[in-house]
């Protein structure tokens, strides 16, 4: 059972993908959402989230893109999917009145997502990209190339 938001998910994916393909050229929405197969515009407030958020960093031009605002290993997953949260409509405002909600529930589910982002700290985007180049998820890790100063 998945305890993150399809959204937050979808973030880490194309955070971990941008690291992965942003050189030597930024990486287009298009290009990203193809790769997931998912149409671009439901990318795109993502990911100008994310650039908003300073995890991203948006190129404008015909070669434009996406591409990390910081090195992979200063970027953390916790970064990623409260950034990610945040970027989700509060669509249970007037369902968030509740005395049971606000005295019994929350504090058990606000404890347990301390936890998890506590977790998801310790992990940083160059983690999952080292898995994604082990597992070959984009092919050969040959033909990647990474450098960084």
């Amino acid at each position: 059972m998945m305890f993150l938001s399809r959204k937050a998910l979808l973030g880490i994916a194309a955070v971990v993908d941008i690291a992965i393909h942003a050189r030597p050229t930024p990486v287009a929405a298009k290009a990203l959402a193809a790769r997931h197969g998912l149409p671009p515009r439901h990318l795109e407030p993502l990911l100008q989230a994310f650039v908003r958020g300073g995890i991203l960093k948006g190129v404008r031009g015909p070669r434009g893109g996406y591409e990390l605002a910081r090195e992979r290993r200063r970027i953390t997953i916790a970064e990623i999917v409260k950034t990610a949260i945040s970027a989700e409509d509060a669509s249970t405002e007037g369902f968030l009145d509740s005395r049971l909600l606000k005295e019994v529930v929350n504090p058990v589910v606000a404890n347990a997502s301390q936890e998890l982002i506590r977790s998801l700290g310790a992990t940083t985007v160059a983690d999952l990209c080292g898995k994604a180049e082990m597992h070959g998820v984009f092919g050969s890790a040959d033909n990647m190339v990474d450098f960084t100063i």
